[in-house]
């Protein structure tokens, strides 16, 4: 079955979580579980919204890894090693790169947090 994933919600095909290799851009509902394997500098950007902190993550599973867009409270929720799931997520294209964010309807829940030695 071909589908096109711009607009897909994969709930609506009965899918309950994604792996990252089958993420696309334009999906939203997006569940998957990973782990955060880096995490940029936050900076300061101008949204339609006002301002706000943005930081670039990445998100790995055993298929691949994914660019992830922690806004504001969510970028000090998580910390590199940690496991997160990711629930009602979207992803855009930007720059040709695909990215996942969890905006207002989403949530993001650490699974587990790497241990300190």
């Amino acid at each position: 079955m071909n589908l096109n994933p711009s607009y897909c919600n994969p709930k609506n095909l009965g899918v309950e979580s994604l792996k990252i290799n089958e993420i696309r851009p334009g999906m939203s509902g997006v569940n998957v579980t990973g782990k955060i394997v880096d995490i940029g500098e936050k900076r300061l950007v101008s949204t339609r919204f006002g301002n706000a902190f943005v930081a670039k993550a990445t998100l790995e599973d055993e298929t691949g890894q994914i660019a992830l867009n922690l806004w504001r409270d969510q970028i000090n929720m998580v910390k590199v090693g940690d496991t997160i799931k990711i629930e009602n997520g979207f992803t855009k294209q930007f720059r040709g790169q695909t990215e996942l964010s969890v905006g207002s309807r989403g949530k993001i829940t650490v699974i587990s947090e790497e241990k300190e030695p």
